[in-house]
């Protein structure tokens, strides 16, 4: 998608968490087309615990003239050693002449050999036939010769593709209804969102009945985007009764949709539907008030079914439940209604100056500890100090000092880094170390910064998200400022005072309690 670039390391984390939702697959990329999803590929088996889904490989059909087996790209995609692929492979007559610039029997034997090829190294192999409705319309005789090439040489399931985008539900229901009654397969369908019908084409697929829906979370993809996964798999299982994911996993819709995104460092999109923070918000005081006696009069669902919470603007009963159940999940006591709306009202303040709790729910945790009363002995900052300096060589280092007070002494640290951030948390750790050890456990995952503001310049309000791990849990949390140090500054703390809450909770020290 134009404007969205991910590391390797995003795709990896992006790749854990959709696994949450129970899908069966993931796509991961092409190994041959460029280095990144190479190195995805090679760090996969290592890196990723996946609990539902399988990793699949995309490539594409052999090139004209030469043998699957003497393909170079083929023979890349063979070595990411995954247990599915994707080949893509043309169905439309015209790109077989204008893109491919080759004979449409060639076309044929490329689908057919490639098919063959990797199922002797894959345990499934799934064929995407690119433009496949536009191809359908065009030579449907050829378009049905194209899948039978697939078909016939063993591929698992048949994907028909509307890569341009431009089909209307009606036009996708009447030919998958046309293609399966005369070639019965497992029939997928893949669906970019060009006229704003990815997601109603997707599901008349399923009603013509196709097995296989493929998506992006968010709908992020080419162009307009892709089919959007997590509508789709809440319309699947709450409107249409296909149990594809479990409920629980259904309730987790919203949080990895939020997760996707800001690792994508991407804004999310509050009018999304099921998951958007606004998707289930009541602004005019008809539907405030109405909601607030009985949801289902202006809510299709319950929100909660897709992780999401109702949203009253403007009124003291807004994310009251919502607040309520957290805190009782983490036994905090909020059970004074003073309390509870003091919470609701710092978080009302917080996010009016660019906080995001979605994405920092350690932050938020700790924010509902502070609510009831309690406050962090793990140590006190008594002020911290960063210089950055630029020698006559052009170099650039930073270095940091850190005063603070634990286990009863005063300590001053100092440490120097690749930035100013990095500078402040080596200080930190090290003041740190020698009184709570577990923290040698504790590293920064992710960093991302995102400009509330830009129009200011300069001096415009920062929002940094910090992801910390202790390599067996991931937790974020947020700073705010119009300075990008303090922000960060702000994340950094409470990723540590999080970090050690549980630590200590967990080994029983009952530091901090």
């Amino acid at each position: 998608m134009e404007g969205l670039t991910l590391t390797v390391d995003d795709k990896l984390r992006i790749a854990q968490k959709i696994d949450e939702l129970g899908v069966q697959y993931i796509e991961g990329g092409w190994p041959g087309s460029n280095p990144k999803d190479g190195e995805f590929f090679a760090r996969a088996p290592q890196e990723l615990r996946l609990k539902h889904a399988k990793l699949v490989t995309f490539s594409s059909t052999r090139r004209a003239g030469v043998t699957a087996g003497k393909d170079p790209n083929l023979r890349i995609t063979v070595g990411a050693a995954t247990p599915v692929v994707c080949i893509v492979g043309k169905s439309w007559d015209l790109h077989v002449r204008e893109a491919l610039r080759t004979t449409l029997d060639e076309n044929l034997k490329m689908v057919g050999d490639t098919v063959k090829y990797l199922k002797r190294h894959f345990d499934e192999v799934f064929f995407d036939a690119e433009h496949f409705f536009d191809g359908f319309k065009n030579n449907p005789a050829y378009a049905m010769r194209v899948l039978e090439a697939a078909a016939s040489n063993g591929a698992d399931c048949i994907v028909l593709c509307d890569t341009n985008g431009g089909c209307l539900p009606n036009e996708v229901a009447s030919i998958v209804t046309q293609v399966s009654s005369a070639m019965p397969a497992a029939y997928g369908i893949h669906c970019h969102n060009d006229t704003d019908c990815a997601v109603a084409n997707s599901l008349a697929a399923v009603e013509a009945g196709v097995v296989h829906v493929q998506g992006a979370m968010n709908g992020y993809g080419e162009r307009c985007g892709n089919a959007n996964i997590a509508s789709i798999a809440a319309d699947l299982v709450l409107k249409m009764g296909r149990e594809v994911i479990t409920p629980a996993q259904v309730a987790n819709l919203a949080g990895v949709a939020h997760y996707v995104a800001e690792t994508c460092n991407l804004t999310p999109n509050p009018q999304q539907p099921f998951v958007g923070t606004s998707a289930f918000a009541h602004k005019a005081g008809l539907h405030a008030s109405a909601v607030a006696r009985r949801r289902d009069l202006y809510e299709h669902i319950d929100p909660a079914l897709v992780g999401n919470v109702r949203h009253l603007v403007v009124s003291e009963l807004s994310g009251k439940a919502t607040i309520t159940v957290k805190a009782r999940e983490l036994g905090v006591d909020l059970s004074e209604e003073k309390t509870v709306g003091g919470v609701i009202r710092k978080v009302k303040e917080l996010e009016h100056l660019g906080y995001h709790f979605e994405a920092a729910d350690a932050s938020f945790e700790l924010l509902l500890r502070r609510s009831s009363g309690w406050e962090q002995e793990f140590f006190a900052i008594e002020s911290f100090r960063v210089i950055v300096e630029n020698d006559a060589n052009g170099g650039v280092s930073s270095e940091a000092t850190v005063k603070l007070h634990a286990g009863g002494r005063r300590i001053i640290s100092t440490a120097e880094g690749n930035g100013p951030v990095n500078a402040l948390d080596a200080a930190l750790r090290k003041a740190l170390l020698d009184t709570y050890p577990q923290l040698a456990q504790i590293k920064l995952a992710d960093y991302k910064v995102r400009i509330l503001n830009e129009n200011v310049g300069t001096s415009a309000t920062t929002r940094v998200l910090i992801e910390s791990s202790d390599g067996e849990k991931e937790w974020g949390t947020i700073g705010v400022s119009d300075n990008i140090v303090d922000a960060s500054w702000e994340a950094l703390i409470d990723g540590y005072v999080y970090g050690l809450l549980h630590k200590t909770t967990v080994e029983g020290t009952g530091a901090g309690q």
